[in-house]
């Protein structure tokens, strides 16, 4: 199933957090901490500004993107989990 998102929304697949802590010890699932980074799947066709002009995205598809400890919402998707934002929920992109 192929996602598209509306408007100046994002769609970015988070990358898994670490399952080990520096000194070795494993973490259970509900100890580890949500992730911060991932890919951008999809990117939608940008926003609608006061004028009518359409403001086109800085984020593209395949960029690896930083974003907010609770941006977003969080969806599943085929056994996959994605996190659906607005572009300017994006706190930087990592080059």
């Amino acid at each position: 199933m192929k996602i598209r998102p509306l408007s100046d929304r994002i769609v970015v697949k988070p990358l898994e957090g670490e399952t080990k802590t520096k000194g070795g010890i494993v973490l259970p699932d509900n100890a580890k901490e949500k992730p911060q980074k991932g890919e951008v799947i999809a990117v939608g066709e940008g926003r609608v500004l006061k004028n009518g002009s359409l403001a086109k995205p800085v984020i593209k598809k395949g960029d690896m993107v930083i974003y907010g400890k609770f941006s977003g919402n969080e969806m599943k998707l085929d056994e996959t989990t994605y996190v659906i934002m607005k572009e300017d929920e994006v706190l930087a992109k990592v080059e």
